[in-house]
C-alpha cells in the first residue's frame, strides 16, 4: 500500500514515530515530506512546498492530511498566524485541486482551536502570558452562564474572537466539502478541552452540521493511518482495564471518560471491538483509579499495584494512569514478569488519546519487520518510561550530554531485556523538555 503523509509539524512523535510505525511492515510504502518543510515551535511550515512535494506524487492509495499545516502553516501558527480568511481559503483551494487529481482515498482532520487554562504564551499570542485565565474564563461563563462580563482589553479580546471565527468558518467549508464526497474520512480535533467553552459551541454546531468531532489532536494522523490500513482486514481488539470499576473517570487534557477515548480510538482506527476470548489483540489499559497523575506537574495518584502476569494472547499496552509518562511501578511489574512472545506494543505518551492513537496505529500494521519492532519499542520505552517518567524531572533545561548520562542505566535494562544494542543520541529539536529526540542506530 501507497500512502502520502503530511503531518501537524516536525515534533518528532508528529515525524518520526509515523515514519516508525510504517517501517513495521514492508508492504507499507510510506511517503512524507521533508522534515525541514514543516513547521517547529516558532517555525510556519512551508505550505507552497508542501503542495509542490504532493502535487509531484505518482500512485498513492491513500493520503493522510492535517489540514491546519496547509491551512495556517501548522496546529500552533493556527492559534498565532494573522493571514486573512481570504489567503486561507486561497491555500486550501489549491490543496483541493491537487487532491482531485490524485485518486486516493483522503483522511483528513482539522483543529478546532483550543482555549487553555493557564498564562503561557510559547504556543498562543503573546498576549496570553497575562490574558490566557481570563480569556479561558470568558469563554468558559459564555457557554455556561451566556455572560459577557469580563475586564479583558477591548482589542485582546475583539483579536481573539476574530481569531477563532476565522478558523471556524475555514472549518465549515470543510464541511461542505465533505458533503461533496471529497474526504473519505473528516475528523475536527479537540485539543485540550473543558466541559464548556467557545471550542466546545463550536464542535457541537460543526457536528450539528454532519461534522465528526474527536478529542484529541496529536495522534489523530496515526489513528486515521490505522483506518486507511485496516481497510479490509480490520483486526478484532478487546480492551481490557486494569481498574475497571473505575472506567468511567476522565483524563486530564480530555472531556471523555476514559472508557469512551478508548472506544472512540478503536472506531476511527477502523477496528473491530470484540471479547477477549475471540480477539487478535488484547488492549490493556493501566487506567487510573482516583484521577490521572502527571509526573511534572507534580500531581500524585495511586500506582499500579494489582497483579499482572505475561498474557498468552497477542496484546499492546496503554499505560494512561499518568499523563506525560508511564506509571514507573507497572513499567517494574511488567518487566519482573516479561514481556513474552505476544508483546506487541507498548505506549505512554502525553495524554490518554496520544497514547491510545500511536498504540493502536502500531499494532494495526501487522508487523513482518521484528528489527524495527524492536527500535520502535526501545524508542516508547526510552521515551514515556525512562525519560518523561524520570529523567526528565532530573533536568533544569535540555542538556544532550547530561541527558545522554542519565538515560544509561535505563538503556542498559531495556537493552538486556530485548537483547539489543544500540548507540543511542538525544536531542531537544524545539528546545524545551516537554520533547525529546532519540535515535538509535
Amino acid at each position: 500500500m501507497n500512502i502520502a503523509f503530511i503531518p501537524i509539524d516536525n515534533r518528532p512523535v508528529c515525524y518520526t514515530l509515523p515514519e516508525q510505525i510504517a517501517k513495521l511492515n514492508d508492504k507499507i510504502k510510506f511517503f512524507i515530506p521533508p522534515r525541514e518543510y514543516l513547521g517547529g515551535l516558532s517555525k510556519i511550515s512551508n505550505a507552497n512546498a508542501i503542495l509542490k512535494w504532493l502535487k509531484e506524487l505518482d500512485n498513492v492509495d491513500s493520503i493522510i492530511i492535517c489540514l491546519d499545516t496547509i491551512a495556517y502553516g501548522g496546529l500552533i501558527p493556527s492559534r498565532r498566524t494573522k493571514d486573512s480568511l481570504d489567503n486561507i481559503e486561497s491555500r486550501i483551494s489549491n490543496l483541493k485541486n491537487i487532491l482531485l487529481n490524485k485518486k486516493a482515498k483522503i483522511y483528513a482532520f482539522s483543529s478546532i482551536m483550543r482555549i487553555s487554562n493557564n498564562n503561557v504564551n510559547e504556543e498562543e499570542k503573546e498576549y496570553w502570558n497575562i490574558w490566557g485565565k481570563k480569556i479561558f474564563k470568558y469563554s468558559y461563563n459564555y457557554h455556561k452562564y451566556g455572560t459577557t462580563e469580563t475586564n479583558i482589553p477591548k482589542e485582546i479580546l475583539d483579536d481573539y474572537l476574530q481569531t477563532r471565527k476565522r478558523n471556524f468558518e475555514i472549518n465549515k467549508i470543510y464541511i461542505e466539502w465533505q458533503k461533496e464526497g471529497f474526504f473519505d474520512t473528516l475528523v475536527f480535533s479537540k485539543d485540550d478541552c473543558a466541559e464548556f467553552g467557545l471550542n466546545v459551541m463550536e464542535a457541537e454546531e460543526l457536528e450539528a452540521l454532519g461534522g465528526f468531532v474527536k478529542t484529541g489532536a496529536d495522534e489523530i494522523p496515526m489513528t486515521l493511518l490505522a483506518r486507511a490500513l485496516n481497510i479490509g482486514n480490520s483486526p478484532k481488539i478487546a480492551p481490557i482495564f486494569l481498574a475497571p470499576e473505575h472506567k468511567n473517570l476522565i483524563s486530564n487534557y480530555e472531556d471523555v471518560s476514559i472508557e469512551q477515548s478508548v472506544l472512540g480510538q478503536l472506531e476511527l482506527a477502523g477496528c473491530k471491538l470484540t471479547k477477549p476470548e475471540q480477539a487478535d489483540i488484547i488492549l490493556y489499559v493501566n487506567n487510573f483509579e482516583e484521577h490521572q497523575g502527571e509526573i511534572v506537574m507534580k500531581i500524585p495518584t495511586k500506582q499500579f499495584s494489582g497483579i499482572w502476569n505475561t498474557p498468552e494472547k497477542p496484546y499492546i499496552i496503554a499505560d494512561v494512569r499518568f499523563a506525560n509518562g508511564a506509571d514507573n511501578k507497572f513499567v517494574e511489574k511488567i518487566f519482573e514478569k516479561g514481556l513474552g512472545k505476544n508483546f506487541m506494543g507498548y505506549s505512554a505518551w502525553n495524554t490518554s488519546a496520544n497514547t491510545l492513537g500511536s498504540l493502536i496505529c502500531a499494532a494495526c500494521t501487522q508487523y513482518t519487520n521484528k528489527d524495527e519492532f524492536i527500535k520502535l519499542q526501545l524508542t516508547r520505552f526510552l521515551d514515556d518510561w525512562a525519560y518523561q517518567a524520570n529523567v526528565r524531572q532530573m533536568l533544569k533545561k535540555p542538556d544532550e550530554n547530561q541527558c545522554k548520562e542519565l538515560m544509561k542505566p535505563f538503556e542498559e535494562k531495556l537493552f538486556n531485556i530485548f537483547n539489543v544494542k544500540y548507540n543511542t543520541k538525544y536531542s531537544f529539536p524545539w528546545n524545551r523538555l516537554f520533547e525529546v529526540e532519540i535515535e538509535l542506530s
